[in-house]
């Protein structure tokens, strides 16, 4: 499974690498091939200051070796050998009227002493995060969300829509980072599901993403915007900051296995402001956001 998923993961970059150069037209992915001291490596795939994209990542990464000890307490384990692999993606446009999206697709084995699988299950989804909310996006991404998923079990995205909302929530502001989308975790074969049922639900969740946000990206990416917006949106990405390094498990995951920094901190986007207790105009469209963000929306 993990050689098939690894493979899968490669092809998939090269197809979403493609696909977001012909939208942006300008700018191109630099490559990083990197190697992790202790086992494995991955492929660093970034894009910068595009027509489209201001930045943005899209990375793939396969890693082994003996678990670190802080890992260790955090799945609650012993002494034993793992192997992960995934690729993730951020991209942060530079027009604020397209939203910033992240995905990842991941898969993780663990073996005894003598390397045999002891565990092993998959994760991912992907989620939406706009500076100014557009019903009809938020709307077609989910949709293409509840799609992938109705193919597989009519109770996936429910509950994996939920699961997103509760995720990806900055808890110190009360807010959600954007309108969600799907998050599954600890994916693991039972007696309805088999890791070959879950590959080809997780594969089928990754085919989707272009598919989820390139229209989105095509109907916005010209829209005329205004200094005061843009300053909006370099605000709201504070926020995305704060969640990436405060609250994400995939952040601390790479960095407790000394993973690649570079790649790891590729999430966070060149231009962010703070600003001491800002708080958007009475009515306005900002504020529509505010609120939406505190109180997640069912948006089938």
């Amino acid at each position: 499974m993990k050689e098939k998923f690894y493979q899968y993961i490669q092809n998939l970059q090269d197809a979403i690498t493609s696909g977001l150069e012909a939208i942006d037209g300008q700018a191109t992915f630099k490559e990083d091939i990197w190697k992790r001291p202790e086992g494995g490596g991955g492929r660093t795939r970034v894009i910068e200051n595009g027509a489209v994209f201001e930045k943005g990542g899209v990375n793939i990464s396969g890693v082994h070796g003996k678990l670190p000890k802080a890992m260790q307490s955090y799945f609650n384990v012993g002494d034993v050998d793992f192997f992960a692999c995934g690729l993730s993606l951020v991209l942060h446009p530079k027009n604020p009227m397209v939203p910033t999206v992240h995905a990842n697709w991941r898969y993780f084995e663990m073996y005894d002493a003598d390397g045999n699988i002891v565990d092993s299950w998959f994760g991912g989804g992907q989620d939406l995060t706009p500076y100014y909310l557009f019903d009809e996006d938020a709307k077609h991404f989910h949709k293409i969300c509840k799609t992938s998923c109705d193919n597989h079990n009519a109770d996936f995205y429910p509950v994996y829509k939920k699961k997103c909302d509760e995720y990806f929530y900055n808890a110190h502001r009360g807010e959600g980072r954007g309108v969600g989308g799907l998050f599954f975790d600890y994916c693991k074969a039972t007696d309805d599901m088999s890791m070959q049922d879950w590959y080809n639900f997780v594969t089928e969740i990754g085919d989707s993403f272009l598919e989820a946000y390139v229209p989105i990206v095509e109907r916005r990416k010209n829209a005329t915007y205004t200094k005061d917006q843009k300053d909006w949106q370099e605000i709201r990405r504070g926020r995305y900051v704060e969640f990436n390094l405060v609250h994400d498990k995939g952040t601390l995951f790479g960095l407790k296995t000394n993973g690649r920094i570079e790649s790891i901190l590729m999430s966070l986007p060149p231009q962010v402001q703070w600003r001491y207790d800002h708080h958007p105009a009475s009515g306005s469209e900002e504020e529509r956001l505010i609120t939406v963000l505190k109180n997640p929306v069912d948006w089938i």
